[in-house]
């Protein structure tokens, strides 16, 4: 196809709000391109689960549309996932083409070809690594009560709600998963706005932003400091 072809065709992909047309046409460091035209599709994805392993379990969904918060909890309404991943075109996520999506697909016995934008590699290309939460640090977003609660953490929080249904701790679970797509949110504006300083639309396409939501759950300080006692005394 001819570059002016492929133009034409382009903005006929945009009238019809295909993402998959440019997410088949861009490597995983450029789909951050996507961001501003199909931001009103899109849903910031994150899942925490009993284990890194494939024969794990899903604990807690975390979805996020820039608009509604969305939570799921393993023998409560998981299932309800499944619905509503079906109303958004565009995945947001960490690390997600590596372990989220997969892990979700394998889970459910289901396809998500959603088209992905995946922040791993985007702020890769920016010169930061180190996970989430280390992207995070060095972009200044602080997690205030949630500070130093990690994915492992997040493993003993559900072993703790379950074995002592312990509610305080599934609300500590939620509080950290959703912290996650909240903050993916800013990562995204934050790395969106770094790439168009190399280019011509730095100052004329620049995105504002986004508005600080407040996190519904909180984590519980008491849960925290007993599960971290716990892991003094293993360590």
């Amino acid at each position: 196809m001819h570059l002016a072809q492929l133009i034409d065709r382009s903005f006929e992909e945009l009238e019809k709000n295909n993402p998959q047309f440019f997410a088949e046409l861009l490597p995983s460091n450029q789909q951050w391109r996507m961001f501003p035209s199909f931001r009103s599709s899109l849903a910031y994805l994150d899942i925490e689960t009993t284990g890194l392993g494939f024969g794990e379990s899903i604990t807690t969904i975390a979805l996020y549309d820039g608009r509604s918060l969305f939570h799921y909890v393993n023998g409560h309404n998981l299932d309800d996932f499944k619905r509503r991943i079906r109303e958004y075109d565009v995945l947001v996520t960490y690390n997600g083409k590596c372990f989220d999506v997969p892990f979700i697909e394998q889970y459910f016995a289901v396809e998500l070809n959603h088209a992905h934008i995946d922040l791993r590699y985007l702020l890769g290309s920016l010169g930061y690594s180190g996970g989430l939460k280390g992207c995070e640090k060095k972009l200044g977003i602080s997690r205030g009560e949630l500070e130093g609660i990690d994915g492992f953490f997040a493993v003993l929080l559900w072993d703790d709600y379950k074995r002592n249904q312990n509610d305080k701790a599934l609300e500590t679970l939620l509080a950290y998963n959703i912290e996650d797509v909240l903050n993916l949110e800013k990562l995204l504006t934050i790395a969106y706005n770094m790439k168009l300083m190399d280019t011509p639309f730095c100052r004329s396409h620049l995105l504002e932003s986004p508005p600080d939501r407040v996190n519904p759950f909180r984590a519980d300080a008491r849960t925290v400091r007993r599960i971290t006692a716990r892991l003094g005394e293993i360590y």
